[in-house]
């Protein structure tokens, strides 16, 4: 299933590449007609609406605000039908999850909703394989699957932002352009110009700007209603991602129930052993003890006294 979709989508961005490329090439072929099999010394003819917003824009409105207005148009369109509700977060997806675990357990609930791509069923999916049995592992991986996915997202969105912040620039580039072609008709003129001389710098000033903003304004609109739309699918993920948490937590607590059991005759035995332990030091502690004896004190001589004795039996040797 999935690539079958993906094959159909990319089926799909090439076709409208197909039409952009040929919409563009139709631009310039009919502004190389325009240049060189008209007469444009005819006064009196009008314009349509397509050579004074398109071929009076010149190059930078053929080859660079155009093809930027058609990506935004495709972007826009591809995240239309992309981020949607029904898409990344079904109706009561957490309750369908929760009766798949209630069923069969969560060991089969990556086998039944593998082939799902909204938030929640990706999230639930990551946490059972990555949490290894642990509760706290299982919940910071799903919220960071769903952080994950909506970053992406986000991240897909910004290239709309990007051209609704660029385009005003090309547009005012082709603004200073516009103005710069002007001065030089005035400087080739001698100073004085017919107004048919300064027309062509004047269209490209103002039809540059006028694409820069036209392609400037939806654009910003439509990545701000695209990151609204994102918040509060991703709100609406965390609150269906609470109603699974319990339910993995509880489907969890046999098999941590069956270990404690299993632990608890190693629990009991130590237990019995640390209490003979404290029954044998308090009987140590109630037998009466011994009195301790005192050894008589011997008089200690001092080295002074040691001296004297030596002395007088010196002496006495002497005398004998």
């Amino acid at each position: 299933m999935r690539k079958t979709r993906m094959h159909k989508s990319f089926l799909l961005k090439v076709v409208f590449l197909v039409i952009a490329l040929a919409g563009v090439s139709a631009v310039i072929a009919v502004t190389m007609r325009s240049s060189f099999g008209t007469d444009a010394t005819v006064a009196d003819r009008t314009q349509t609406f397509f050579e004074q917003f398109v071929i009076a824009g010149g190059p930078i409105v053929w080859f660079v605000l155009l093809p930027m207005s058609l990506i935004a148009v495709y972007l826009a369109v591809e995240h239309s039908l992309t981020i949607r509700r029904t898409k990344l977060v079904p109706g009561g997806i957490g309750d369908r999850i929760v009766a798949i675990i209630r069923r069969y357990g969560p060991g089969q609930l990556e086998s039944r909703i593998s082939e799902q791509n909204d938030f929640v069923s990706v999230a639930a999916v990551k946490a059972l394989g990555q949490g290894r049995g642990d509760w706290f592992r299982m919940r910071s991986v799903l919220a960071e699957s769903l952080q994950e996915q909506v970053g992406g997202l986000l991240r897909r969105i910004e290239w709309i932002n990007l051209i609704g912040n660029v385009s005003p620039m090309v547009g005012l580039f082709g603004t200073v352009f516009g103005m710069i072609k002007l001065f030089n008709a005035i400087v080739m003129a001698g100073g004085q110009p017919q107004p048919a001389q300064l027309a062509g710098g004047i269209s490209v000033a103002l039809v540059t700007t006028f694409w820069g903003l036209f392609i400037a304004i939806p654009a910003l609109a439509i990545h701000g209603v695209f990151q609204n739309r994102l918040e509060t699918l991703v709100n609406d993920a965390v609150v269906e991602a609470e109603n699974i948490v319990p339910e993995i937590r509880s489907s969890l607590n046999p098999v941590r129930s069956s270990a404690s059991k299993s632990e608890s005759p190693r629990s009991v035995q130590t237990s019995n052993g640390v209490k003979k332990q404290e029954h044998a030091e308090a009987r140590r502690a109630e037998e009466p003890k011994q009195p301790i004896r005192e050894l008589p004190a011997k008089p200690v001589r001092t080295s002074i006294e040691s001296l004297r004795s030596r002395k007088q039996d010196e002496r006495k040797d002497l005398c004998l």
